[in-house]
C-alpha cells in the first residue's frame, strides 16, 4: 500500500528534540522523505502495524501528532510537483 505519513513533534523540550530524531530515523528506515516531516511509504499491513507500534512508543501521544494517510494504489505514480520538488521512484531498485 501506499502511505503518505507526516509528523509534528514538539521540540520545546529536550527530550521533544530526542523524540523528534527518533521518528525521522525510524521514518527514514521506512519510506523516502519528501520534506522536512513528510514521508512516502510503501508498506504491507505487517510493516505498517510495526511502523505503528515503533511510532507509539516513541511519540509522547499528548503533545505531538503523527498521521498517516493510504493513498489510492498506485498512488504515487499519480504525484504532481511544483518547485524544488521531485518525484521520488518507490518501487525500483537503489544503487547505494
Amino acid at each position: 500500500m501506499d502511505l503518505l505519513l507526516t509528523y509534528d513533534v514538539d521540540t520545546t523540550t529536550p527530550e521533544g528534540r530526542r523524540r523528534l530524531r527518533k521518528v525521522a530515523k525510524l521514518c527514514e528506515g521506512h519510506g523516502l522523505r519528501v520534506q522536512k516531516s513528510v514521508f512516502e511509504i510503501v508498506a504491507d499491513d505487517k510493516d505498517l502495524l510495526r511502523l505503528l507500534d515503533r511510532i507509539d512508543q516513541i511519540i509522547n501521544a499528548d503533545s505531538d501528532s503523527v498521521r498517516i494517510y493510504r493513498l489510492p494504489r498506485n498512488g504515487f505514480n499519480e504525484v504532481h510537483t511544483r518547485g524544488i520538488a521531485n518525484v521520488q521512484p518507490h518501487r525500483e531498485d537503489v544503487v547505494l
